[in-house]
This record gives C-alpha cells, structure tokens and sequence, in this order.
C-alpha cells in the first residue's frame, strides 16, 4: 500500500509534511511509504553539498551509486548555479572547481536527477512535487492504468 511521506530519522533539518513519518530510509533523505526501494530524493543545503563533496565524497558516491538503481532517484539542492558561481557558500574551493566537480558527479551518476532549487522553500516545493508525481506515475505503473506518457502530459496540464 502506498502512504505517507517517509522522512528519514537521520535527516537533521527536515521538511515538515502534514502526512509524514519518521523511519531510516537505506537511502536519500525523502520517500514514499510502499515505494521506499523505488522513490529516493537527498536533499542538500549548498553548504552541506561543498562540505560533503569536501570530506565525505566517499560516502556521497556510495549513496549516489545506490540512487542509481531507483525507478526515480534526484539530488535537491537549496542554492542555484548562480551562487556557486559567486562563491556564497563557505569554502576555499574556487566556484570553477565546485561547479567541474559537480558536473563530473551528475554525468558519472546518470539517471540520478539534480535539481539546484535556489533556495530551501523552492526545494521544499520542488521535492513536493517530485513525490507527488512520482508516488503518481510508480502506483499507476503498478496497477496499469497509466502510461509515461499520460503521466507527462498530466505534469503539463497541472503546470500550465
């Protein structure tokens, strides 16, 4: 049965969700109850992002490695290109440098989807939506009544 949004319990500064629970996920800090091997979304501050492609990049490979195998798998990021570019984040790495290794990171990673949201209230509205269409289209697939395509064009309809 699909449900509520999963939180993982190790997540440190969570969205808040009226129909959430908390529970250790294997991977990625957000799924849906039911989906749990099949929906994953990591969210990262940007200062969370340049630290852990610092000093944990190990660690971010392996669960980057693991998305890999998700139906649908996406790295939510509160901060956009533009403040990569312009060096607001907390680090001595040159901005040219993030932005190659990144790059290097979302090629390597493929289908893993990387969204840079600019902020955390358009991540939190980002990964929102992501669930919702994505918990759409996996229990539709499961019960046949919706193709891709059908799901897509919904997408369009509701963002028009």
């Amino acid at each position: 049965m699909v449900g509520s949004i999963i939180v993982d319990s190790r997540e440190q500064l969570p969205y808040q969700f009226d129909n959430s629970i908390r529970r250790k996920l294997d991977v990625g800090d957000y799924s849906i109850e039911g989906l749990e091997t099949r929906i994953a979304i990591e969210r990262k501050s940007l200062e969370d992002l340049v630290g852990t492609l610092l000093r944990g990049r190990r660690r971010f490979a392996r669960e980057l490695h693991a998305l890999r195998a998700y139906s649908f798998a996406a790295v939510v990021i509160e901060g956009s290109i533009a403040d990569i570019l312009a060096g607001n984040y907390r680090s001595e790495m040159k901005p040219q440098a993030l932005l190659a290794m990144l790059t290097a990171m979302m090629l390597k990673y493929t289908p893993v989807h990387w969204i840079f949201a600019g902020d955390r209230p358009h991540a939190y509205a980002v990964t929102t939506e992501l669930l919702k269409f994505a918990t759409e289209r996996f229990t539709e697939e499961a019960h046949g009544t919706a193709t891709t395509r059908d799901t897509t064009k919904a997408a369009a309809a509701a963002a028009a």
